[in-house]
């Protein structure tokens, strides 16, 4: 029996430049596929073939927004976590309104990437998966 293919994290993020960094950042320090996609309703009808342990959405995107974008993605991929990044301010009453979903954590712009891969590391499905790699490069 073949063993099951790994869980992805999925990225999804408009801005292409900032996309293609988090990609190399997370693909070079998780033990996992890092998979990136420039628009929201592609990813939409991407996510059933991905295999998403956990996906990172940007707030503001065209088309739709990362609260649009987890409401929609639930329906597709039920129990997998989120973890939004904004440059734009929060208001506690949308964080509040959100908070029942999948939604872990909510990072802002600018940020480190360890922060987001240790954010990825507590929220993700397989706990106490070793999934930061061992010698990590540059921090």
């Amino acid at each position: 029996m073949k063993p099951a293919p790994k869980k992805s994290v999925v990225i999804v993020d408009d801005d292409q430049f900032y996309l293609s960094l988090l990609l190399q950042l997370l693909e070079e320090h998780l033990d996992c596929p890092v998979l990136a996609l420039a628009h929201p309703r592609e990813a939409l009808a991407a996510l059933p073939r991905l295999n998403a342990g956990l996906i990172v959405t940007d707030y503001e995107m065209p088309d739709l927004n990362g609260f649009d974008f987890m409401a929609e993605a639930a329906k597709v991929v039920p129990r997998v976590p989120f973890i939004l990044i904004t440059g734009l301010p929060i208001s506690a009453a949308m964080e509040e309104m959100v908070n029942t979903s999948a939604l872990k954590a909510i990072l802002h712009k600018p940020f480190n990437w360890r922060t987001l891969a240790d954010e990825i590391v507590r929220h993700w499905p397989e706990s106490g998966a070793a999934l930061l790699k061992a010698n990590p490069t540059s921090a």
